[in-house]
């Protein structure tokens, strides 16, 4: 059963490979990279927010709240994903769940997050993987594990969003590899390029997969 779940797009890279700027603001197919992350996801959680550093102006069209980083010195996805913990036990109470993604995948599946709660079961966290690698920063969080991460982060200054995933046993939840890889990152001018030609292709990741 898919419970009540923020959903929370983590776009507080740097972009270094790509010039510098948002990654998330790039064109694929016609359209920015976070517009395709945000129809995606909408259908799929209850409230979606987006995890950004600096002016949240440039986001203003997108009518989502924009989030930055609890912790000072852009410390990674790891502090992102502490921040959606904390908003959510802040601002949505009767939530208990945050899906993660990040802010260059314009190929997300529309079954990702009912995927997910499927194969949790027992374990506290579920993850994402295809072509055999797991993708931690796909990851269905509780948000009880907030102030056991903030330990991990300030007190370990563990900033490994896989290795502290790992420490959790998380359900691994794989997905095939069909036309495109569902979890493609754009992190270089080469990726924008061939997400470009790929969704100019009609490639699509909108059925669930049995």
């Amino acid at each position: 059963m898919i419970e009540p779940t923020v959903g929370m797009i983590l776009a507080g890279g740097l972009a270094r490979r790509l010039g510098g700027g948002d990654k998330a603001l790039r064109m694929v197919g016609g359209q920015t990279v976070l517009a395709r992350l945000i129809e995606r996801m909408t259908p799929q959680v209850t409230r979606l927010i987006l995890n950004a550093n600096d002016d949240a102006a440039r986001f203003a069209e997108f009518n989502l709240p924009v989030v930055g980083d609890d912790l000072p010195d852009r410390p990674g996805p790891l502090a992102g994903v502490l921040t959606g913990l904390d908003w959510a036990a802040r601002f949505a109470p009767e939530v208990h769940w945050v899906m993660t993604v990040p802010g260059d995948a314009p190929f997300l599946p529309e079954d990702l997050v009912a995927r997910l709660y499927a194969a949790r079961g027992g374990a506290p966290l579920a993850c994402a993987a295809s072509g055999g690698q797991m993708h931690p920063v796909v990851t269905l969080w509780p948000v009880a594990l907030r102030h056991d991460l903030r330990r991990a982060l300030v007190e370990e200054d563990l900033h490994k969003v896989g290795a502290y995933v790992r420490r959790h046993n998380p359900a691994i939840v794989e997905w095939p590899i069909e036309g495109v890889d569902p979890f493609f990152n754009v992190n270089t001018q080469g990726d924008l390029a061939e997400a470009d030609r790929l969704a100019a292709g009609g490639v699509d990741c909108k059925l669930p997969h049995a």
